[in-house]
């Protein structure tokens, strides 16, 4: 080990909308992030905005009835009620902090969404609401003296002390492996879409907070629940750029590539029926050689500039004009339901570790995330998660191992991420998904248990063992919905082997 730092406070990875609420509200805390600000971090990508119950004819409890049913079955009620009802303060303090987000007067500007009863979501620009709350957030963050930002800075180890406690990490900062020692970790990571071939997120990204977790002991909940967002435009970038809910929400229409609007075919909300619906129905047009298209000619058109300005320009930069022509799309991976188990303060099953925003499950998705939740319970939850570890002053022993994990090697990484598309996606089965195990266990005899491979075993396991269809798991196999029960697992290590212990 090349240095040591003690820090009297907590530690926090991640940069994203979580991270940086967490140290906001911790008022301490030292940030570590593995590019600069703004970054590799799926918050500043966000384009539909913060969904809240902001208008005289709306409510939590309406919001909170929304987010139950989109989440099919698995919610926990308790966490919803409070997101749904701290909701609506998050985003007026964001908007204090300089978010601008678009106001008619002193009243938020809302936008429809899929699976929605009420207009509540807040947007800015458009399509541009994540960018601009992470300016805010960003600038607040920086004029914290309190708070310290290491960029280019990665989590290599949890280190915990003999009684199994988190005491700190490994971090590898600008190449060199430092050891930090302090009173909380909170995982602010992210969540998986880098495991896969196509994605709507940042490449880095990929599940390491969910792995190094696991790995440490730690509880993870429905891991198999990964959302695919229907329409990423299919103009092959890796990551792919969005094609955002809102322009369903204004009334364009998914087509297959004679023209014919398809939805109604799968179900009676057609544009705004639950992702999940929407991204099957485009997997399956696909797949039939029917092609999938979405036409916002008529109910955007001239106003595409103005109104929805970043997809705009990914389409533009393809030569697609989107103000005269259909815009082609297709499911990619977009948000992880499941992660590290926490209560509604953020806090895991081992004491001083904490997890905010995707890389943490606090209950809140269930099944399949409400459109717009995210950036939702990254602030209302990464405040509570920073609030708590900064009260979190327990005495602990010396770190029982000093070693880093393994790292995966990127054409490995690309290995992976070809057959978690092919076999975890948005149709599974068990042939696949016992083969994708396969690959995994191939992998991990050759590179040892990276944190990157732990986190996609986690899901591929945990799809294998849900023999139903719920939300964003569907399997081929089970396509009708069993019981609502949550997968609640753990990672018992015997040597190199990663074997589950159900909890």
């Amino acid at each position: 080990m090349t240095d040591r730092l003690t820090f009297d406070g907590p530690v926090i990875l991640g940069a994203g909308l979580a991270g940086l609420s967490a140290a906001l509200a911790a008022g301490k805390a030292l940030v570590l992030s593995p590019t600069p600000l703004a970054t590799g971090c799926s918050s500043a990508w966000a384009q539909g905005g913060m969904a809240a119950a902001l208008s005289g004819d709306d409510a939590p409890e309406l919001h909170a009835a929304d987010t139950l049913a989109a989440g099919a079955g698995l919610c926990d009620p308790q966490a919803v009620a409070l997101l749904t009802r701290e909701g609506p303060a998050a985003v007026r303090a964001l908007a204090a902090l300089g978010a601008p987000f678009d106001r008619t007067g002193d009243d938020f500007v809302l936008s429809l969404e899929a699976a929605h009863s009420k207009a509540r979501v807040a947007r800015v620009g458009g399509d541009g609401a994540g960018a601009a709350i992470m300016a805010a957030v960003i600038a607040a963050v920086r004029a914290t003296p309190s708070i310290e930002i290491r960029e280019n800075a990665r989590a290599r180890r949890l280190l915990q002390d003999a009684t199994g406690r988190v005491i700190g990490l490994i971090a590898e900062i600008d190449g060199q492996l430092v050891e930090i020692i302090a009173s909380a970790v909170i995982l602010a990571t992210g969540g998986i879409g880098g495991l896969y071939a196509v994605t709507t997120t940042p490449a880095e990204v990929r599940g390491e907070g969910l792995g190094l977790a696991a790995l440490a002991g730690a509880t993870i909940a429905d891991p198999e629940f990964v959302q695919f967002h229907p329409t990423a435009i299919d103009i092959g970038r890796d990551p792919a750029p969005l094609a955002t809910e809102a322009l369903r929400g204004e009334g364009a229409i998914l087509r297959d590539a004679n023209g014919r609007a398809f939805m109604a075919d799968y179900h009676p909300a057609r544009e705004l029926a639950p992702r999940d619906v929407v991204a099957r129905a485009i997997h399956a047009e696909r797949q039939a050689g029917r092609g999938a298209v979405l036409d916002a000619t008529t109910a955007v058109g001239d106003h595409f500039p103005h109104e929805f300005p970043a997809v705009f320009a990914a389409c533009m930069s393809a030569g697609i004009d989107p103000r005269v022509q259909p815009i082609p799309v297709t499911p990619a991976v977009h948000y992880h339901m499941g992660g590290v188990a926490t209560d509604l303060d953020g806090t895991t099953s081992l004491p001083g570790l904490y997890a905010a925003g995707e890389c943490a499950s606090t209950g809140v998705q269930g099944a399949n995330r409400l459109a717009s939740n995210s950036l939702l319970e990254a602030a209302v939850f990464g405040a509570r998660a920073g609030r708590a570890a900064a009260a979190d002053k327990a005495i602990c022993g010396p770190p029982v191992s000093l070693e880093p994990l393994p790292d995966l090697p990127d054409a490995a990484l690309q290995t992976l991420r070809q057959a978690m598309s092919r076999d975890a996606g948005v149709i599974r089965d068990a042939r696949g998904l016992t083969r994708l195990l396969a690959e995994i266990d191939a992998l991990e005899a050759i590179h040892g248990p990276c944190p990157t491979l732990i986190a996609a075993r986690l899901i591929v396991d945990a799809a294998l063992a849900r023999h139903e269809s719920r939300g964003g798991h569907y399997r081929a196999d089970f396509p009708e919905t069993a019981g609502a029960v949550r997968t609640f697992v753990t990672l018992q290590t015997e040597s190199a082997v990663v074997r589950y212990a159900a909890e």
